[in-house]
């Protein structure tokens, strides 16, 4: 429940919040369909395409998004992790307002294994019935590597990351007493007085838009290569 003396700001704009749980489903979506196999395999090509191209737009989002949804917000320096670690935080550091340091390496981490879980799967042969669109464009021993790496490590890393994001939640929500999902629903967050915005306005929405169907282009074209 949001603390009833501190203003509420808006910290996630709608495309970091649409992005975040289009993403989740996705995921979740390519592990199933990968896990069922069989005529199901069509559909994780299809989350897989998705995937990528939420990743591409979440980089160029990183840029010019709402203030809190760039990367230069959260993407801290290892000094700056290891005194939040040791509680040492300074007067008027924001680190708890978007994603605070632990949850910044967390964020980036999950982003890192999927832009590789993607790489792998344009370019993977199962040497049954499913290959990689990009498979042409490597070797078989590179093919078979990455399709090793794909069922294997890859997934294993996406859903332990994705174990460590829900923990954290429900840490957060028991220890700290701070709910950290209705803010990426609703977009406000109960954030120290003077504590900027991210603009979340029309134009933004409609800059997101524009981006996400340039995004969903380029895999188009990325993915007709082979």
């Amino acid at each position: 429940m949001p603390d009833p003396y501190l203003p509420l700001v808006r910290v996630w704009d709608l495309p970091t919040r649409l992005f975040h749980w289009v993403l989740a489903i996705t995921v979740a979506g390519s592990v199933l369909s990968a896990k069922i196999g069989g005529n199901a395999m069509v559909w994780h090509f299809r989350f897989g395409y998705v995937v990528f191209t939420l990743l591409a737009f979440r980089l160029l989002w990183g840029w010019v998004g709402g203030r809190w949804s760039r990367f230069a917000s959260f993407v801290y320096t290892p000094g700056t992790v290891w005194r939040y670690l040791r509680g040492e935080t300074r007067p008027g550091e924001p680190l708890e307002v978007g994603h605070n340091p632990l949850g910044s390496l967390s964020v980036l981490a999950l982003l890192a294994v999927l832009a590789v879980q993607v790489g792998t799967g344009l370019v993977a042969d199962d040497e049954i019935a499913n290959l990689g669109p990009l498979n042409r464009f490597v070797s078989s021993d590179t093919g078979l590597a990455a399709t090793g790496w794909h069922k294997q490590w890859g997934q294993r890393l996406i859903l332990g990351l994705v174990a460590l994001h829900i923990a954290a939640i429900v840490f957060h929500l028991l220890r700290r007493k701070t709910n950290l999902v209705w803010p990426m629903v609703l977009g406000d967050k109960p954030v120290p007085a003077g504590t900027p915005a991210s603009a979340d306005g029309p134009p933004q929405r409609m800059l997101a838009l524009a981006l996400l169907v340039a995004c969903a282009g380029l895999v188009n074209w990325v993915v007709g290569l082979g």
